[in-house]
């Protein structure tokens, strides 16, 4: 495995910013920055053996530091929303920042996504650190986060998360990875094939926040048990498409422990991901929201050029209590794991 390590710039507050590349021994790469621990790169053969850029990301750290869509960020504290941006927790209410209309999204203007970490370097693995003291983003408890990416020689990217707090927290936790197996972040998504182990859905409200409902998907364009197109049902009527502007729903993933979730597969490029993981649910959205940003290729990226497999515990868990809780109680760790798998078909 080649790692390497050089300067990407320099934030507008004048920190240092690094760009980190794995490099397996088939030539399939990966690259990561330490401003939120983003993945900016996966680089790895299609059908003909052609290495293709398969993940969204920018060029430079000014267009990381503009992001309004977190392109390959780590997701915290909370990942996705929670309703009213409050939350209460043995028995004080806390008060989050309104960054999605009423409701709070992805932990923040800030979270993990737009800070630098710390990195070290262990073989195939780099890992980032940080620790996010109490009080910040509006969240109780000093919080130790580290984050692990792992690439393999069979072209498998593993993702690790470890958090401990010194008191009860919220806490929930992905990466927010822009795929297009095409390896073109201008190239429509909606032909992709996709497989997701899921039979029912959370059900949102008009501001996409879950209701605490479970949604069976049979009959519906969300069921995605059988292989078929991402775009085959994305235009029909349906008050959840509707709410989103497309897919933008947490899946409940069937099975306990570390299985397979999902299976993305462009048929033109012969790219296939499969994701695997441990946590409960996982966010298809269509990157419904992602309107003119340019990427590193001189790609404008553009509602539904891409699609993200965010694994995760619910949103609004915090306030749906049938829901997986998630709630960080002190001194306990957490540990998940979540993995992308390529190969060509």
């Amino acid at each position: 495995m080649v790692y390497t390590k050089q300067f990407f710039g320099e934030t507008k507050d004048k920190e240092p910013v690094h760009l980190y590349r794995l490099e397996n021994s088939n030539g399939a790469s990966v690259e990561f920055t330490d401003y939120g621990c983003r993945i900016r790169s996966i680089c790895v053969p299609d059908k003909t053996g052609v290495l293709r850029d398969v993940c969204l990301g920018y060029s430079t750290i000014a267009g990381y530091e503009a992001d309004c869509a977190n392109l390959g960020a780590a997701i915290g504290r909370h990942a996705n929303r929670i309703g009213k941006a409050a939350f209460s927790l043995n028995g004080k209410t806390y008060f989050l920042e309104k960054n999605d209309g009423q409701n709070h999204l992805h932990g923040g203007r800030r979270g993990f996504a737009f800070r630098v970490w710390n990195e070290t370097q262990q073989e195939h693995k780099i890992i980032f650190s940080r620790m996010f003291p109490d009080g910040e983003d509006g969240y109780p408890g000093n919080l130790h986060m580290k984050i692990t990416y792992e690439w393999s020689d069979k072209n498998v990217l593993s993702i690790t998360y470890e958090a401990i707090s010194d008191q009860d927290t919220v806490y929930n936790v992905t990466n927010h990875a822009y795929f297009n197996l095409e390896g073109q972040g201008s190239c429509s998504v909606l032909n992709h094939q996709l497989q997701i182990f899921a039979s029912a859905i959370t059900e949102n409200d008009s501001e996409s926040i879950p209701t605490g409902k479970i949604l069976p998907v049979d009959g519906t364009p969300f069921d995605f048990r059988s292989t078929k197109e991402i775009g085959r049902d994305i235009e029909k009527e349906n008050t959840q498409l509707l709410f989103g502007m497309g897919y933008d729903h947490n899946f409940i993933l069937e099975g306990k422990g570390f299985r397979k979730a999902a299976i993305l597969t462009a048929p033109s490029s012969g790219i296939q991901m499969t994701c695997f993981t441990d946590q409960p649910g996982l966010q298809l959205y269509t990157a419904n929201y992602l309107k003119d940003c340019k990427g590193k290729y001189g790609d404008i990226f553009s509602p539904r050029n891409s699609v993200c497999l965010e694994t995760q515990h619910f949103p609004n868990a915090v306030n749906c209590p049938s829901f997986p809780s998630v709630v960080l109680k002190a001194n306990k760790a957490f540990v998940t794991k979540t993995c992308y798998a390529f190969r060509t078909i």
